[in-house]
C-alpha cells in the first residue's frame, strides 16, 4: 500500500512540475502578427517558416493573416493590427511619397522576380511575344507589381500594351482566373497554382514567364514601420533569422519535400501542383536564397514602375531599406 502510494505521488509530482514549465514555454514566446497580400505558392519559403518551426526556435509566436490587396495590407500595417507585411515593395514607396511621418522599412526580402506567367488560350509550339499583337490580354490589376512587370515585358518586346492589343485590367486580382476561365480574353496573367491548374485541366497553357522577362526585384518584402523596427530591434533579427533558415531549407530541398510541407495552407491543391508550381518558381529563381534586397534590384523596380507610369517619385534605396539584420543573421 505503501509503495502504491509512493508511487502514484511521483507520477503526480511530475506532472506537477511539467505543466507549469509547459505553460511557461509557451508564454515566454512573443507573438508577432503578419499580414500577407495574398495565399501563394510564391511565398512557400514563409510557410516552411512556420511549418518548420524555425519561427517557434527564435523564440516568436506568428499569427498569419491574408489581407487581399496591397492597399489593404498596407492600412493593416500603419493602423498597427498587423506587425509586419509581405507584400511588394512598391507599397512602400507609396506611402514615402506621401509624406509619412513613420515610413514603412522594407528589411527582409522573400521573392526577388515576379510570380506572374502567361498562359494562353490555345496551345502555341512556338511562342513569340508578337503573337499577342491585336490580341485580347486579360491583365493585372493597375498600379500593382503584376501589372507593371506584365507592361514593362510587353514593352521590352516593342509591345505597347495600350495601342498594340486590347487590355483588360478593370477585373479584381480574384475574378481574374475566372474571367479567363469563363472565355473572356485570348491571353492571361496568372500566379501558380492557378497557372498550372488551367494547364492540367485543358483551360489554358503557360507559353511565357513574366519572372524571367522582368528581371530581379523586390517583388514581395517583409517590412514594418521605422517606429516598430526600433522599439523591437531584436524581434526583427529574430524574424529575419527564422526567414532565412527557411530560405535555405527551401533552396537545399527537393520541390516534392517543399510542396509536402506547405501543402496544409493550400488544401484545395493537388500535392502535385503544388510541386509543379515550386518547380517553376526555384527553377526561374523566383524565390530569394536570402534575405537582402541590394540596391540594383531596388533600382530595377523603380525603372518598372517609371516605365509604367506609376511612379510618384524616386526614393533612395537607404531611405526606405534596411539589410542591417539580414547581413547580421547571414554571418
Amino acid at each position: 500500500m505503501k509503495k502504491s502510494l509512493k508511487i502514484s505521488f511521483s507520477i503526480l509530482l511530475i506532472f506537477v512540475l511539467i505543466i507549469p514549465l509547459a505553460a511557461c514555454g509557451s508564454s515566454d514566446l512573443q507573438k508577432v502578427k503578419i499580414g500577407e497580400v495574398t495565399r501563394s505558392i510564391f511565398y512557400a519559403p514563409q510557410y516552411v517558416a512556420i511549418e518548420k518551426g524555425f519561427f517557434e526556435e527564435e523564440g516568436l509566436d506568428i499569427e498569419l493573416t491574408t489581407t487581399a490587396g496591397g492597399d489593404k495590407t498596407m492600412t493593416a500595417l500603419l493602423s498597427d493590427s498587423i506587425d509586419v507585411a509581405l507584400v511588394g515593395s512598391e507599397t512602400s514607396i507609396y506611402v514615402a511619397a506621401q509624406g509619412a511621418n513613420d515610413p514603412v522599412i522594407n528589411f527582409a526580402q522573400l521573392t526577388q522576380t515576379d510570380g506572374t506567367f502567361l498562359v494562353s488560350r490555345e496551345k502555341i509550339d512556338n511562342f513569340s511575344w508578337e503573337m499577342l499583337e491585336g490580341s485580347t490580354f486579360l491583365g493585372q490589376r493597375k498600379g500593382g507589381m503584376p501589372q507593371m512587370a506584365g507592361e514593362f515585358t510587353l514593352k521590352k518586346h516593342g509591345i505597347d500594351p495600350h495601342n498594340d492589343l486590347n487590355l483588360i485590367q478593370n477585373i479584381d486580382f480574384a475574378n481574374i482566373a475566372p474571367s479567363f476561365s469563363s472565355g473572356t480574353g485570348e491571353f492571361v496573367q496568372l500566379f501558380e497554382p492557378t497557372a498550372s491548374v488551367f494547364e492540367k485541366e485543358g483551360i489554358g497553357h503557360i507559353v511565357a514567364s513574366f519572372g524571367v522577362e522582368s528581371g530581379h526585384l523586390p517583388y514581395t518584402t517583409f517590412m514594418t514601420k521605422d517606429s516598430f523596427m526600433e522599439e523591437n530591434n531584436e524581434t526583427v533579427e529574430k524574424f529575419t533569422r527564422a526567414i532565412y533558415k527557411a530560405q535555405q531549407w527551401v533552396d537545399s530541398h527537393s520541390a516534392k519535400e517543399t510542396a509536402e510541407a506547405i501543402s496544409g495552407y493550400f488544401e484545395d491543391t493537388d500535392t502535385e501542383i503544388i510541386e509543379m508550381a515550386v518547380d517553376r518558381y526555384k527553377s526561374q529563381g523566383s524565390f530569394a536564397t536570402d534575405p537582402i534586397l541590394d540596391a540594383e534590384e531596388w533600382d530595377n523596380l523603380q525603372n518598372i514602375m517609371d516605365e509604367a507610369g506609376e511612379l510618384p517619385k524616386r526614393i533612395d534605396y537607404e531611405e526606405l531599406v534596411n539589410t542591417e539584420f539580414a547581413e547580421s543573421v547571414m554571418e
